[in-house]
């Protein structure tokens, strides 16, 4: 069964995508063609994306799934002509929190993702900044500074997720990865003992591993299944001896993964 569904703002459209995925992730048996529209700022483009929605519901023989977190009150009443399912975020979250706090909302566009807080928004693009001076080993000598020290085999995720914890929760967190020259004495490399406390280790199952890996380096040795095997027995054996507490990452997204690790560690959002 197919559907589209639409994400519709005024602004950069992040609130309406965020929470619309959100929703549709709940029935996995429907396959949603999923178009994000960001900017609708005029009364044109409001015309043109009325004209997509009923395209789509000819198409599709069934009516799109429009989430929209349109501010002006303008542009709303034109989208809200179209052959759509509306689902306006905003109002109908805002209109229960202005009866409530007995206040008007300013309804500002962007406003969900303007720069409240400036010294906040500074932490998270230093810490983004970080992430990426420290990846794959670079600068060890910086680890002092790190709130977070993942550790793992190559491909096991601690890139992202190291960017994403910058980006979302101002987190400084660097990256190690463990190789087969780290395994021969089955303890932490030298250069991560020092900061033990702050190392969190990532595993994966070695048939997803494989898999990551073959699309990077095809029938290698690096990418056989052998050779992935033997890794993540080792590395999750380092783990155990050494107590580090570690995550498989298998079945998780990039943004359960990090907020898994955050409780784990009980880390604090710099935010």
């Amino acid at each position: 069964m197919k559907r589209t569904a639409f994400f519709l703002s005024d602004g950069t459209g992040l609130t309406a995508e965020g929470l619309g995925h959100a929703l549709l992730a709940q029935f996995e048996k429907i396959d949603f063609e999923r178009i994000t529209v960001p900017y609708i700022d005029d009364e044109n483009k409001a015309h043109e994306i009325v004209e997509r929605i009923n395209l789509a519901a000819e198409n599709d023989d069934a009516r799109p799934l429009v989430f929209d977190t349109i501010v002006k009150s303008d542009i709303r009443r034109i989208v809200s002509t179209a052959n759509g399912f509306m689902v306006d975020i905003f109002g109908t979250f805002l209109n229960p929190l202005e009866q409530e706090l007995q206040s008007a909302s300013s309804y500002t566009v962007g406003k969900s993702h303007s720069i409240v807080n400036g010294d906040n928004y500074e932490r998270r693009i230093n810490a983004v900044n970080f992430a990426l001076d420290n990846d794959d080993g670079a600068r060890i000598r910086h680890y002092d500074e790190a709130d977070l020290i993942l550790v793992g085999a190559s491909r096991s995720g601690k890139t992202p997720t190291c960017l994403y914890l910058a980006l979302q929760y101002g987190v400084k967190a660097a990256n190690y990865p463990i190789t087969e020259e780290d395994l021969t004495d089955q303890q932490l490399p030298k250069a991560l003992r020092p900061h033990k406390q702050k190392v969190f280790g990532l595993t994966i199952d070695p048939e997803r591993l494989a898999t990551i890996r073959n699309e990077r380096k095809p029938n290698s040795r690096y990418a056989s299944i052998s050779q992935c095997m033997h890794e993540i027995e080792e590395i999750e054996l380092i783990y155990r001896r050494e107590r580090v507490p570690y995550l498989n990452t298998t079945a998780y997204s990039v943004e359960e993964i990090s907020t898994r690790i955050m409780v784990s560690t009980g880390l604090k959002r710099n935010r």
